[in-house]
């Protein structure tokens, strides 16, 4: 790792004190939650249809057994920790440093590790909720639960998370986009930028220094004041506050 950059990155740090966060899969692989695009991501294991067409609202509706398979065995990672990454932007909260979060993961790492502002773009696997009189159920009754889950009055318990061909919360769209405006530093990491409209939010950014701490290129790499390509977890472990 280039001590330079690490250095840059430390006095950027220092400096700011409006920092936003904004990450995708990448920051939880370090806690052993596989991310979507990579050679042993998601998206390139074999299932009987593609993770994409499982994780869209139609599919749900139509093929709940199949869907929740899946959910179960993909997507609820309870024995899954926070890496050095999630416990160094706990710390930059702590310290007065860090506004807020804006993830894209379901995880709940970001929270476990002790970030109180977090913003879940695509919701989170430990709210579900009973789709005909809303009861709330966590991830470990999810997780036990066998075939189509249903709820005690007889309603369907669906997962709180984004799934494709849904909308974003829209308050949370919007706390997002605000934190981003008024942030003197932006850090972007362990995301390719490929999914909207989340992706689309980090383009609000009017402050002093952008940096991307990601493994590969992002369409906003040219425009990043610095560019960081290892593992977040060993970068931000570095970081002095």
């Amino acid at each position: 790792m280039e001590n330079d950059k690490i250095k840059l990155l430390q006095d950027m740090i220092d400096e700011s004190n409006r920092i936003v966060f904004f990450g995708g899969a990448g920051v939880s692989t370090e806690s052993g939650i596989p991310d979507f695009r990579s050679q042993d991501g998601l998206y390139n294991q074999k299932y009987p249809y593609p993770p994409e067409t499982i994780l869209s609202h139609t599919f749900y509706e139509k093929n709940p057994e199949w869907f929740f398979k899946f959910y179960r065995d993909k997507m609820i990672c309870l024995d899954a920790k926070p890496n050095p990454a999630h416990k160094k932007l706990a710390e930059l909260e702590e310290k007065g440093k860090l506004l807020a979060i804006i993830t894209q993961n379901i995880d709940g790492l970001h929270t476990m590790a002790g970030n109180k502002c977090v913003f879940e773009l695509h919701g989170s696997v430990h709210r579900n909720y009973c789709q005909k009189c809303g009861k709330l159920y966590n991830a470990e009754y999810m997780l036990n639960s066998d075939g189509v889950p249903y709820c005690s009055c007889g309603g369907r318990i669906k997962p709180d998370v984004v799934l494709y061909e849904e909308s974003l919360d829209s308050n949370t769209i919007e706390r997002s986009v605000n934190a981003i405006c008024t942030a003197d530093m932006l850090i972007i990491g362990g995301t390719s930028l490929a999914v909207y409209p989340a992706a689309s939010f980090v383009r609000y950014f009017r402050g002093e220094h952008l940096v991307i701490l990601n493994r590969d290129a992002t369409s906003m790499d040219e425009s990043a004041e610095l560019c960081i390509r290892e593992p977040i977890g060993q970068v931000l472990s570095k970081i002095n506050l």
